[in-house]
């Protein structure tokens, strides 16, 4: 469905509240010498028609408020203001400083094109140094900024009032202050605008001098704090609108939707003419066919209401309706003209003061048939004066059970225009946007909702908002991701920005994919097994040797026409996500036993976090610090949620292994890295949003999926020590430091796991497992045994073993301790205390044990707190 925001405009319209001289040629628009060359050399092929009508009263100092199609570029105010500053007169005010000119975007990547562009025309500008602000969340950031004379600050709203926080006076030197895109401003940011709108009254007011104030706001569509804007900010601006709808807006048009029947339409517009009729309106009533027009003229004529037709049949033509009509008001007598949408334009009414829309009007003629009342457009403000003197016209809609297909722009148009919506349109929008829904089926799941839990815009939003069972839970899914345990093993290989990567989830033991690799490259390596593939095929695999690596790829995109033998071709890396484009002579035959295994490929997102300020994409420097941090690199993982190849995880985390001690070190959380930039903050509603979109999906305890993996295939993932110590509560506020590095090891031992396995089911049989802490000096090994006044407690000593047994608050608890090395048994003793069992083993040898036990046991941790390294000896060296 096409929205109001995206119909190209028909013909140029202009309305504006105060008189301008339009300024269509470059050579005579009110700009710089020096800035009209900078914008013929960058090949500028305005000004365009609106430009040429906001760019005059910008120029001249005045305030300014511009709604347009274009309403979102730039160009509408960059030109003007940049000759504005080249007035040095006016900023003589202050000693030693210039006025201060700021741009207020609605987030960093709007402010960054704008910071771009001034840039590119800052050569045509004498001094101009543009200044783009982005702050982190603290207060650190905002000391850092210091703005000078002759600076252009371009920012956001919250960037901005962070930066006032510490520099107050800077407010006193605001000289020129634009609101880029104002609509986004106002829905998105409304509460922060107008707190920088009252400081900025506040400043100037105490200002010293005669330092000029502008405000210019720009957009798309018109929003309901324009008017306080105008009314409390603003001195008497020119208000440039070169969209009808908005113009009828602004113009105090009063919109009525009126519900009713089929059937009874001619009822319900009997009823509206009545009223008209009492108070001398000249009313066109508009309909898209021709047999509706003689229906509606004659049912008026019955009805005693005197009325005029024109359709593309009628006799009379265009000029002759048009006099009629001239002369039916003068007369004192309502003027009624009933025509199809195509007559409109040759007749060229623009004096009518009631349009009443008896068909449902489609974007495009919308815009049309309020046109023709623009003659009784209020130019005051809504609720001033003039407005309360003026004439209300009206625009009246029936809405039927048959008007459904146009209803979502109507909604989101009355909506901004605040309008009385009656529920007949909420139904039956909702109804189109179900249907809209279904027409996106075939799209990809929404980025934004993935990654975030919600998508802002979802009637803009191309994609999909919904499961699609046959695309999200496509076939060919490796079994990694069928059977996904809790704990896994990522190796990231595609960044696609700070939280949401394509990767490899990769065994610890026998990697399916390790396997094939190596087969691959040592096939390709062979110069005869290297067969160039004639005839390229959409969908089909093939061979990609990149150097001495080689990779599966599918084809997703191909020329239309193969004119010559060698061609681009866009290819995908099924193993890593990515894609990219190649020549076709470079795809190879890829045999059959390469493609048994199911492309490996998944995708990652990291959940509860988001970019600050409301932003809905991540700033380009959290994903550069994420990508270069995490890219080709192991990390563990804790999976919360899976669908089809999609796997969101929480945490992530970045491993260093240490071979000599057999275990990995956690060395960063991703989600702590992202918040320590302080351009990510907490967003706590993720998952429950994930798991609400797949509420209709059969969503498997994760302790069932573990039942179906086999030992090998997890061994490495469990946990060294007790499940709660082992992954960590964050803290949001701060990055994992060293100090926090060494709470998080993962013990990955070579002993038999399946040993371990039927030692842990019998020790499920005799009794509970207490949970061991140990720590070591060169002489003797410490176990603390976490129990609580143990009674009937019995401990074992054999030269590598040891046995304890203790009863606590009539639970049995039993460990059974195969060590790694030696222990002089008779010199080894345990002691009862209150809250725990301290187990001393005197070792036989002197020296560092690089582990406890034989086989990894997930209740025996290391007791940090209390390990002693030597000097020669570092294992635990982090960075």
């Amino acid at each position: 469905l096409q929205s109001f925001q995206n119909v190209a405009e028909q013909k140029n319209f202009v309305f504006v509240s105060k008189k301008i001289e339009p300024s269509s040629v470059l050579e005579t628009a009110p700009l710089s010498d020096g800035l009209k060359k900078e914008l013929a050399w960058n090949k500028f092929s305005g000004p365009t028609f609106t430009e040429s009508y906001c760019w005059p009263p910008v120029a001249s100092g005045y305030d300014v408020v511009v709604i347009s199609r274009q309403g979102n570029d730039p160009l509408l105010y960059i030109p003007p203001v940049l000759t504005l500053l080249q007035l040095e007169s006016d900023y003589q005010a202050l000693p030693n400083m210039s006025g201060v000119p700021l741009i207020l975007c609605p987030g960093w990547k709007k402010a960054q094109l704008v910071f771009d562009l001034l840039k590119t025309y800052r050569k045509g500008c004498r001094h101009l140094h543009p200044v783009l602000v982005i702050l982190r969340q603290n207060k650190e950031a905002a000391s850092q900024v210091e703005i000078r004379g002759r600076e252009v600050v371009v920012t956001t709203p919250y960037n901005l009032l962070r930066l006032l926080e510490h520099n107050a006076g800077l407010l006193c030197r605001l000289c020129h202050l634009v609101l880029d895109e104002i609509e986004v401003l106002f829905s998105d940011t409304a509460e922060q605008v107008f707190t920088i709108l009252h400081c900025y009254k506040k400043a100037s007011a105490q200002a010293r001098g005669n330092l000029p104030h502008q405000i210019i706001a720009v957009g798309t569509q018109w929003n309901k704090h324009i008017t306080p804007l105008i009314k409390e900010f603003m001195n008497d601006p020119y208000v440039v609108i070169t969209v009808v709808e908005e113009a009828a807006i602004f113009g105090n048009v009063q919109q009525v939707v009126q519900p009713c029947m089929n059937s009874s339409r001619t009822a319900e517009l009997l009823k509206i003419l009545d009223f008209t009729q009492r108070n001398l309106q000249k009313v066109l009533v508009f309909t898209d066919s021709v047999t509706e027009v003689e229906t509606i003229h004659k049912a008026l004529k019955s009805n005693s209401i005197v009325s005029l037709k024109k359709h593309k049949d009628s006799k009379c033509n265009a000029m002759c309706v048009l006099e009629r009509w001239r002369k039916m008001h003068s007369s004192g007598s309502p003027a009624v003209l009933v025509l199809t949408d195509d007559c409109l334009q040759p007749l060229g009414i623009t004096d009518a003061t009631c349009v009443i829309h008896f068909s449902f009007p489609s974007p495009e003629v919308f815009g049309q048939r309020l046109q023709c009342m623009t003659d009784s457009f209020c130019t005051g403000i809504k609720g001033s004066a003039v407005d309360q003197e003026h004439t209300k016209v009206k625009s009246v809609i029936l809405l039927t059970e048959n008007s459904s297909c146009h209803t979502t722009g109507i909604l989101h148009y009355l909506k901004h225009a605040e309008a009385e919506i009656p529920e007949e349109l909420h139904d039956l929008t909702a109804r189109m946007l179900e249907s809209e829904e279904d027409e996106k089926f075939s799209r990809p799941l929404c980025a934004s909702l993935k990654t975030f839990g919600v998508c802002r815009n979802r009637t803009a939003c191309p994609d999909r908002h919904e499961i699609n069972f046959s695309v999200d839970m496509a076939q060919n899914i490796a079994d990694e991701m069928i059977e996904t345990p809790e704990r896994v093993t990522i190796l990231p290989l595609l960044i696609v920005h700070a939280t949401n990567y394509f990767g490899r989830i990769v065994k610890k033991q026998k990697d399916q994919y390790t396997v094939l690799a190596k087969e691959m490259n040592d096939y390709f390596k062979v110069p005869g097994h290297r067969i160039a593939v004639n005839t390229v095929e959409k969908s089909v695999f093939y061979g990609l040797r990149e150097g001495t690596i080689c990779h599966r790829v599918q084809v997703v995109e191909t020329p239309a026409k193969d004119e010559e033998n060698v061609y681009k071709v866009t290819i995908k890396y099924v193993d890593e996500g990515r894609t990219s484009q190649v020549n076709s002579d470079q795809l190879l035959h890829l045999p059959a036993k390469f493609q048994s295994l199911p492309p490996q490929a998944v995708e990652i997102i990291v959940c509860r976090v988001k970019p600050i300020d409301n932003e809905v994409e991540w700033n380009p420097k959290v994903t550069d610090h994420i990508n270069h941090k995490i890219k080709g690199k192991l990390h563990h993982a804790k999976v919360v949620h899976t669908l089809g190849k999609i796997v969101w995880v929480d945490p992530m985390v970045g491993v260093t292994n240490l071979p000599t001690m057999k275990m990995w070190i956690n060395e960063y959380n991703i989600r702590s890295e992202i918040l320590s930039t302080g351009l990510g903050t907490d967003n706590p509603e993720h998952v429950g949003e994930i798991q609400k979109l797949c509420r209709r999906m059969p969503v498997l305890d994760h302790a069932e999926n573990l039942e179906h993996f086999t030992k090998e295939d997890t061994a490495g993932l469990e946990e060294a020590s007790n499940p709660q110590d082992t992954w960590v509560q964050e803290n949001p506020a701060e990055s994992c430091s060293i100090g926090r590095i060494f709470l998080d090891v993962f013990f990955l031992d070579d002993g038999a796991q399946t040993k371990e396995a039927e030692d842990s089911t019998v020790h499920q049989q005799k009794g509970c497992h207490p949970q061991i802490k140990w720590f070591q000096d060169n002489m003797t090994v410490t176990l603390k045994v976490q129990i609580l006044r143990a009674a009937d407690s019995k401990c074992e000593f054999s030269k590598e073993k040891v046995a304890f047994s203790a009863f606590s608050e009539g639970k049995l608890y039993v460990a059974d301790l195969e060590l790694y090395q030696s222990i002089i048994a008779e010199k080894s003793t345990c002691v009862i205390k209150d809250t725990e069992a301290v187990i001393l083993l005197v070792k036989e040898k002197k020296g560092a044990w690089c582990k406890l036990l034989k086989s990894k046991n997930v209740h025996v941790s290391l007791d940090f707190e209390r390990w002693e390294e030597s000097e020669d000896e570092r294992p635990f060296t982090v960075g």
